[in-house]
């Protein structure tokens, strides 16, 4: 029985994590290279793993490697065994053939900690199954969790360590410091807005509210052809309302500058063929995606999502018609309310998970249009329950012209920042486009005769 239990160990291999750790002390010239394939989790000996977490600190700090100094890091760490350490580092070098074939030893390690992950999830479903008390779509959402963290290399585990939170601190400090970009985050295409929020940046939830013909799926489509063309990255826009092609219809216009209704109709002059032409050319090579399904739940979006590669942003149009998990209808105003709670709490849950901005769009209600000043607050979302408590973000539109036709501010639009973690409230001046459904920044604007 104990020969049994000995041969069903987790799938390992000792001498590929000790020429891996030999090789990082005999030439630590490849140390950068190991470190940006390997976790300290994907070694399976404590032993193994201690040594390389200590290496993984020191490297990160700019500390001189070798076997006195990580002998040493070990002791500060506390996993220095008086006994075993110091002979364990010896042999490790002895053993270790040569650096030459670090990354060969590299991928057998990832590739046993991968199947040592799969092997675990496995086990976890089968539970999950067993118990009988989730139904199958509830399993196999999770499944699709489990195996997206391990595809995308993510531990799930809870509780880390402040040491290993700072050296990813530290990562992106110094990705920042590298960067050309004056913004952390993916740009929206409007300067003055990239630069209030420091652009859309992964894991933020981002909500754009707006009464209907405000100009809320202009603003996204905005963003979303900007990230489309210029961020190298697939971006995902679902749309709950509008058809594929209303929405390429929409692109079309604002990347061509031709009047939209002229475009809807079908009455284009020759010039205007030419600019739809190199319009059409140009969108082909983005990495943009459209899903006009009506029925989405933020689970089936997940999902979609999970399957894209290079993912930089997803946008939804807009959240007061999206269904619940398993598409419920529920009705009356305090199930709605809870139902609207429940999505923004998954939209906040799925940005985490997939690392990438979610921007949403939503309605308001009509109680800005009782007011003197009709200029939105955060009082005014729809349904508001816990969206305003799980947005990072809070952006509502306002227009003058659109209550005042005789205002001076014609075709003006104000971007009101009301909720943002990441720096100031305020408000944002942006130029409207009616004839081409169109944001941009006040001093860019537009003039047909240009083209």
């Amino acid at each position: 029985m104990n020969e049994e239990l000995f041969l069903r160990q987790m799938p390992h291999s000792v001498e590929a994590e000790q020429s891996v750790l030999g090789a990082m002390l005999i030439d630590p010239r490849c140390i950068p290279d190991v470190i940006e394939a390997l976790k300290g989790e994907d070694f399976y000996l404590q032993v193994n793993r201690d040594i390389y977490e200590s290496i993984y600190g020191m490297f990160h700090y700019s500390m001189t490697i070798d076997p006195v100094t990580v002998l040493e890091q070990m002791r500060q760490n506390g996993v220095y065994d008086e006994n075993r350490s110091r002979t364990y580092i010896l042999q490790l070098m002895e053993i270790t053939p040569t650096a030459a074939n670090v990354m060969e030893y590299v991928s057998i390690v990832r590739d046993k900690s991968l199947l040592r992950r799969i092997a675990e999830t496995a086990g976890e479903l089968t539970v999950l199954v067993q118990q009988g008390t989730d139904t199958a779509q509830a399993v196999l959402e999770v499944a699709e969790q489990k195996i997206y963290a391990i595809r995308q290399g993510r531990n799930p585990k809870g509780l880390e360590h402040i040491s290993s939170v700072l050296i990813k601190v530290f990562d992106q400090l110094n990705l920042l410091a590298a960067s050309d970009s004056a913004i952390p985050g993916l740009s929206t295409g409007l300067p003055d807005l990239d630069m209030a929020l420091t652009g859309l940046n992964p894991s933020e939830l981002i909500l754009l509210a707006a009464r209907p013909g405000m100009g809320k799926t202009s603003m996204a489509l905005n963003i979303l052809l900007h990230a489309g063309k210029y961020s190298g990255k697939t971006v995902v826009f679902f749309s709950l309302e509008m058809s594929k092609e209303q929405l390429a219809a929409r692109l079309i216009a604002s990347e061509a500058f031709v009047d939209g209704k002229r475009l809807t109709t079908g009455k284009l002059t020759d010039d205007d063929w030419d600019k739809v032409s190199l319009a059409a050319a140009s969108l082909n090579k983005t990495s943009i995606l459209i899903d006009d399904n009506p029925t989405l739940s933020v689970a089936d979006m997940n999902a979609k999502c999970r399957r894209v590669e290079h993912l930089g942003l997803v946008i939804i149009d807009y959240l007061q018609l999206m269904q619940a998990a398993g598409g419920k209808s529920h009705s009356g105003g305090d199930n709605r309310q809870q139902v609207v709670a429940d999505i923004s709490r998954a939209l906040k849950i799925m940005s985490k998970e997939l690392n990438v901005p979610i921007l949403c769009l939503s309605q308001l209600s009509r109680a800005n249009e009782a007011r003197a000043d009709k200029r939105p607050m955060l009082s005014d979302l729809r349904e508001s329950g816990a969206i305003e408590q799980d947005a990072d973000v809070v952006m509502f539109l306002y227009r003058e012209d659109y209550y005042n036709k005789e205002t001076e501010s014609h075709n003006l639009a104000e971007c009101i920042i009301a909720k943002n973690r990441r720096g100031e409230t305020g408000t944002v001046q942006l130029q409207w486009l009616p004839e081409f459904t169109s944001f941009s920044s006040l001093e860019r604007r537009h003039y047909n005769d240009e083209y």
